[in-house]
């Protein structure tokens, strides 16, 4: 397995290459002690970043029955709310949001096991992650996914900071919860859209790692 994931190699290999330079820059300018060590600090931090943020820790899904709805997202509980999810469901649904900060680690995994009946991609703008609108106007990916239990949506939502979504699901996949499937790079928003029956086990500002926490029981 490797330490860093590969949805963000190219952004991993740049940033460890710009600390290498000033690490560089640093080097040759050695006899200006105060400068060769400012740089030699932001050399260091710019590449030890790239490890952090990038790194793809192995997870072990814990025993569940068919209903059970995993976070597919490391975060915070920031919403909990009955909505109208008109894009897959077209229905009323319980929508929970996700909140990423730049420390947690962005690696996506799917929240249920089922067959992918719906895939789109949503240019779009960039606010904040928290707000309210950010779900329908911001960057966004959209996967519907049909369960033993009925049919689950999410959505990966850019924030201010994270400028792209990475997903590999194609309609048609039959997927496994747990599995990795994407990541949002920095600061990014999470939304899982259940049926309404569903029995909700996280409340607002429950810390959850994906592939680990179960955040509800579908009906």
């Amino acid at each position: 397995m490797s330490i860093v994931t590969r949805y963000g190699y190219d952004n991993f290999f740049v940033l460890v290459g710009i600390g290498i330079a000033i690490g560089v820059v640093a080097y040759l300018l050695r006899s200006h002690t105060a400068v060769a060590i400012l740089l030699g600090g932001i050399a260091a931090v710019t590449i030890a970043f790239a490890f952090w943020f990038f790194r793809d820790p192995e997870r072990t899904v814990p025993p569940h029955g068919d209903g059970a709805v995993f976070s597919p997202a490391d975060g915070r509980v920031v919403q909990i709310a009955e909505v109208v999810e008109s894009e897959y469901l077209g229905e009323a649904a319980i929508r929970i949001s996700i909140f990423l900060s730049p420390l947690d680690v962005h690696v996506n995994r799917y929240p249920v096991s089922g067959i992918v009946e719906y895939v789109r991609y949503h240019p779009g703008t960039y606010l904040v992650a928290w707000h309210p609108k950010s779900s329908e106007l911001n960057e966004r990916s959209s996967i519907g996914v049909r369960t033993m239990r009925g049919r689950v949506f999410f959505r990966q939502i850019t924030g201010i900071l994270a400028r792209r979504i990475v997903f590999d699901t194609k309609v048609g996949d039959t997927v496994q919860a747990g599995e990795r499937f994407g990541m949002m790079k920095f600061g990014s928003r999470m939304d899982v859209f259940l049926p309404t029956g569903s029995r909700i086990t996280v409340g607002v500002g429950d810390r959850v790692r994906a592939a680990e926490t179960i955040i509800a029981e579908l009906p």
